[in-house]
């Protein structure tokens, strides 16, 4: 009896700027959002004239996004995640796909939402991290992100849950 291989289902790989910064060659079907372009074009990065239509570039809905930014408040990476960041994680929500991402908090919120994603030049992360902010002046502890304290005006900084 001959065994005929089954055809595996497509992947589609959703790319965001730390990924593409780290390759030469694209995966097949791969998409990305108008941001993460905008982001390569902004520094004069010349593979994305070279990748053309290889490339898509799509848009993420936005329940998506709002499914993202819900995840990443509960844990404390609202704040540490830029909207080029939200985008890439909506958009593998919409098709489906893989995030390829070296950022740690993509990949924190990724994982918190089921989201499958793979680094590119780093180990990844080893578990799901949780975040607290603690002012820079009085020391006051906030479980979001601040710009300015409202106690003493000092910025924030991030500390992993314990």
């Amino acid at each position: 009896m001959i065994k005929i291989p089954r055809r595996l289902p497509s992947v589609t790989f959703v790319l965001d700027s730390s990924a593409l910064f780290s390759m030469e060659d694209l995966p097949e079907d791969s998409v990305c959002p108008p941001g993460v372009a905008d982001e390569l074009r902004r520094y004069k990065d010349p593979r994305l004239d070279r990748w053309g239509d290889l490339l898509r570039i799509s848009d993420c809905t936005s329940s998506s996004v709002n499914s993202v930014k819900a995840a990443a408040k509960k844990s404390g990476d609202l704040g540490r995640l830029s909207g080029v960041d939200i985008s890439v994680i909506a958009l593998a929500l919409d098709t489906g796909g893989i995030i390829l991402t070296d950022d740690y908090s993509i990949q924190n919120v990724s994982k918190i939402l089921g989201v499958e994603y793979r680094p590119v030049g780093t180990p990844g992360i080893k578990k799901v991290e949780r975040w607290n902010y603690r002012c820079n002046g009085c020391g006051k502890w906030f479980k979001e992100n601040i710009d300015e304290c409202p106690i003493c005006g000092h910025s924030a900084r991030p500390y992993r849950k314990r």
